[in-house]
C-alpha cells in the first residue's frame, strides 16, 4: 500500500495530462466533476460495478454518460456508475479512495506497475472473457505483464511522428522532410534563416511529457531506458548522447525558446498557427488542430533517426484494471459482461475515433482503417512501435527522473553526470 500511495506525490509532480497518454489528449482541469454519477444509486439486489474513468478530451464525459444508460438499460441485473475524472486529479483521487478502503472496481488509467506490486489487482484473465481477451494486439497485453501474467488490458493508444509545415520547408529551402538527426540539424538552419520568427523544432520537456522527448531522441539513437534482461540502462552511452543532442538543439535556438514550460499541446497550438515548423507529435495532432480552427498544409514522416539505427515511433498506451475487492462470482460475471460490452467491435471503435486515438483491438483498427483512410498507416504503426517500460514497479520514479535530468540539463547541468546519478538511485 505504501507505494501506491507515494504514487501520489510523484504522479502530482511529474503530470498535469496523462500518456496515451500518456495520455494523450489536452484535458481542462475543471473538468473533474463527473456527470455520469459520482455516487452510487440505490440498486436494491443489483449487482453494482463502481468506475473511475479518466476523461480524454471534450466529448469524453458525455460518452461515458450514454454508454451507462444504455448498459444499464440493457442488464437489468446490473447496476454501472462511471465516474469520469480528470487526468489532472485521477491520481489523487483513485489513491485517496485505495487508502480509504474504497478503491473503485475497474479503473481506466495509464499507470499499473504500483497498484499490482501491492497485490491490489486481479490478473486479467480472471475479469476478461476469453472472447473479448483475444481481441487485442499481444504487444499491447504484454506492456501489462509482470512474472506472466497479464494484470491490465489496453485501454486505447497513440503512436508519435515527425509532423512538418510542408510550406515553411518548401520556402525555406528543405525539399524533404528530415530523416536523420544531420538533416534535422540542416533543415533547422535553413528554416532559421527564412525567417527567424518560426521556430524550426518543438521540444516538449515538461512535467507533462518530458519522458517523451526522452524516449524519441535515445529510442532513435539505439538506446533504450532497460536492456534486453530488463535492467535499467538510463546511463548508457546512447542516451547520453541523445539527450545532449536534445539539449543542443535548445542552445543552438533551433527550438521553442522555454521546453520546460511549453506543453504539446502548447506546441500543437504554435504548430497550427504557423509559429512551429517541425514537431513530434500524436496521430490525433490533425483533430487537435481541427478543433482549434485552424489549418495548416501539413506532412508526416518518421522520427529523424541517428547512426543508421531505424526509426522507432513511440506508442502510449493506457489501460483498464480490476481491483481485488473479494469480488463474488456473480460479481466477476458483471465485469466481464461490462467489457464485452465496451469491445463490442463498432462500439469500441466509436469510443477510439471519438478522440482521435488508436484501437487496441485488431477488429477495432480494421474498423477504424475502414471508416478514417488517414488512420490506416498510423494503426500499422501502433502495433509495432515502442512502449514505456511501464510494468516495472520504478516507472513512475524513472518517469519523473528523465524529467529532472532534461531540466536540469536545460539550466546546464552535465547530461552524463545527471543521468549517472538517476541510474544509481534507480538501480541502487
Amino acid at each position: 500500500m505504501k507505494k501506491a500511495l507515494a504514487l501520489v506525490l510523484a504522479l502530482a509532480l511529474a503530470l498535469s495530462l496523462a500518456a496515451c497518454g500518456g495520455g494523450a489528449s489536452s484535458t481542462p482541469a475543471a473538468a473533474s466533476a463527473p456527470e455520469a454519477g459520482s455516487e452510487p444509486a440505490a440498486s436494491g439486489d443489483k449487482i453494482d460495478i463502481n468506475v473511475i474513468a479518466a476523461q480524454y478530451g471534450q466529448n469524453t464525459q458525455d460518452w461515458w454518460a450514454n454508454f451507462q444508460k444504455e448498459f444499464n438499460a440493457e442488464h437489468e441485473g446490473i447496476n454501472l456508475n462511471v465516474e469520469v475524472v480528470s487526468w489532472n486529479d485521477i491520481y489523487t483521487v483513485v489513491n485517496t479512495r485505495i487508502s480509504n478502503n474504497n478503491a473503485p472496481d475497474i479503473l481506466n488509467i495509464d499507470v499499473f506497475a504500483d497498484y499490482q506490486a501491492d497485490d491490489l489487482l486481479l490478473p486479467a484473465e480472471d475479469y476478461v472473457s476469453a472472447e473479448t481477451y483475444a481481441k487485442f494486439y499481444p504487444a499491447f497485453l504484454d506492456q501489462s505483464l509482470v512474472d506472466g501474467t497479464v494484470w491490465a488490458i489496453p485501454d486505447l493508444a497513440s503512436a508519435r511522428a515527425l509532423y512538418y509545415n510542408a510550406d515553411i520547408l518548401k520556402d525555406a529551402g528543405v525539399e524533404n522532410p528530415p530523416a536523420t538527426w544531420e538533416e534535422l540539424e540542416a533543415a533547422c538552419q535553413k528554416i532559421k534563416a527564412f525567417d527567424s520568427s518560426i521556430y524550426p523544432w518543438g521540444i516538449d520537456m515538461t512535467t507533462d511529457e518530458g519522458q517523451a522527448a526522452f524516449a524519441y531522441y535515445i529510442w532513435n539513437n539505439g538506446g533504450d531506458f532497460v536492456d534486453a534482461s530488463g535492467n535499467w540502462t538510463l546511463n548508457s552511452p546512447e542516451n547520453v548522447e541523445a539527450i545532449e543532442y536534445a539539449i543542443n538543439l535548445v542552445k543552438s535556438e533551433y527550438t521553442n525558446s522555454d521546453p520546460a514550460t511549453d506543453t504539446r499541446y502548447d506546441l500543437q497550438d504554435m504548430f497550427g498557427t504557423g509559429k512551429v515548423a517541425m514537431m513530434i507529435g500524436p496521430n490525433s495532432i490533425p483533430t487537435y488542430i481541427a478543433e482549434g480552427g485552424n489549418s495548416v498544409n501539413f506532412g508526416v514522416a518518421p522520427i529523424p533517426t541517428n547512426g543508421g539505427n531505424p526509426s522507432v515511433s513511440a506508442g502510449v498506451m493506457d489501460r483498464f484494471m480490476c481491483f481485488d475487492n473479494g469480488h463474488s462470482d456473480e460479481k466477476l460475471e458483471a465485469i466481464k459482461t461490462f467489457f464485452d460490452y465496451f469491445y463490442e467491435d463498432t462500439r469500441y471503435s466509436d469510443w477510439v475515433l471519438m478522440e482521435g486515438f488508436l484501437p487496441a483491438t485488431s477488429a477495432g483498427g480494421e474498423i477504424v482503417a475502414a471508416s478514417d483512410p488517414s488512420m490506416a498507416a498510423w494503426v500499422e504503426i501502433v502495433g509495432s512501435c515502442k512502449f514505456y517500460p511501464t510494468a516495472k514497479a520504478e516507472w513512475a520514479d524513472v518517469k519523473q527522473g528523465v524529467i529532472d535530468v532534461e531540466q536540469k540539463a536545460l539550466l546546464g547541468g552535465n547530461v552524463q553526470e545527471l543521468l549517472d546519478a538517476l541510474q544509481s538511485e534507480i538501480a541502487g
